[in-house]
């Protein structure tokens, strides 16, 4: 029996790569996506399945024009799979943590906006800080699924991280109202939340069929039993994209409700100028960023070196004037 196994053993070892090639077909869906996150080229990511579906003598993947699927076999192995190379990936990462100079690739999601406006242009002194460090990026403001998708770690513009993940507190943040000069001076500022019926109003759609914003006093002039403000909004541009409405906005088309980190450069230049600012817009966005990622057991040192620069690059959260 045991030189039995050992047999098997020995026929399946040249197979190792290729089980792992498979799983992260599985994560990716797709050959292109696949060769992409291994740096191999799609035809040799064909080669090793269809090496592998030889090996195993039944067939592992359905292809179609569109998409790949795994066959019932293939998710069977797929499933058993998973485990033991979680806990070679694992162990692996914290070997290597045993290095004086924190190494490795950190796959990324975060919303397009913030990732833009205040990421991407930070990114180049923590690179420089750390150069054994390699960030991998995905702007994407739909909500990722770490785990199978391969990231490492998500930054995420949310009320409440998800109960499955470890989550960091990046900054606060708050919405903001802005509008250009030449739109306040054409049609007047509103001195209340009430006001805003007048005016032309761009919004990020949601799930309500009419737009509408909330208000509370700003926190310096808030008392405890503060009623909330309800105004149903209106205007000529809607977008699920602060950097979008921001445009709109500086166009002169309306007065626009961003979160402080898509606002700031504009208004630090005097481009926009708050509307409101005696109220604070209250359920719309968050007012918290945080870094998520699946809990685990060992949490790559590159990851949690990055966390910590992101704590501290955005403690001070974003402050509307200089």
């Amino acid at each position: 029996m045991v030189n039995n196994v050992a047999m098997s053993l020995e026929k399946v070892e040249h197979l190792w790569s290729h089980l792992h090639w498979l799983t992260v077909l599985a994560q990716h869906g797709s050959y292109t996506a696949a060769a992409q996150r291994l740096g191999v080229s799609k035809a040799a990511m064909s080669q090793h399945i269809s090496e592998l579906e030889r090996a195993a003598g039944v067939p592992l993947v359905q292809r179609t024009t569109r998409s790949v699927r795994l066959t019932e076999a293939g998710q069977r192995l797929v499933d058993g799979l998973r485990e033991p190379f979680e806990r070679i990936a694992q162990g692996f990462a914290s070997v290597r943590d045993l290095a004086e100079v924190p190494a490795g690739l950190v796959r990324v999601t975060a919303p397009v906006a913030f990732a833009r406006q205040q990421l991407v242009p930070r990114i180049a002194e923590f690179l420089r800080e750390h150069p054994g460090i390699r960030i991998e990026l995905d702007l994407s403001d739909r909500l990722s699924s770490l785990a199978t998708e391969g990231f490492d770690l998500a930054i995420r513009h949310t009320a409440a991280p998800p109960d499955t993940h470890v989550a960091w507190t990046l900054c606060r943040t708050r919405s903001v109202l802005v509008a250009s000069r030449a739109y306040l001076r054409r049609w007047g500022t509103p001195a209340a939340p009430q006001d805003l019926t007048g005016h032309d109003c761009l919004h990020y759609p949601r799930a309500q069929d009419t737009p509408a914003w909330h208000f509370l006093p700003a926190e310096g002039r808030r008392k405890t039993s503060a009623p909330r403000i309800t105004v149903a909004v209106a205007g000529p541009f809607g977008a699920n994209n602060s950097e979008a409405l921001r445009e709109a906005a500086l166009a002169g088309l309306g007065i626009a409700l961003l979160p402080d980190f898509s606002a700031q450069a504009a208004l630090r230049a005097g481009k926009l100028v708050e509307v409101l600012p005696d109220w604070q817009a209250v359920g719309t966005f968050s007012d918290h960023l945080y870094a998520i990622r699946p809990y685990a057991s060992h949490v790559p040192r590159a990851v949690s070196v990055f966390v910590a620069w992101l704590r501290e690059a955005l403690a001070e959260g974003f402050p509307l004037r200089p």
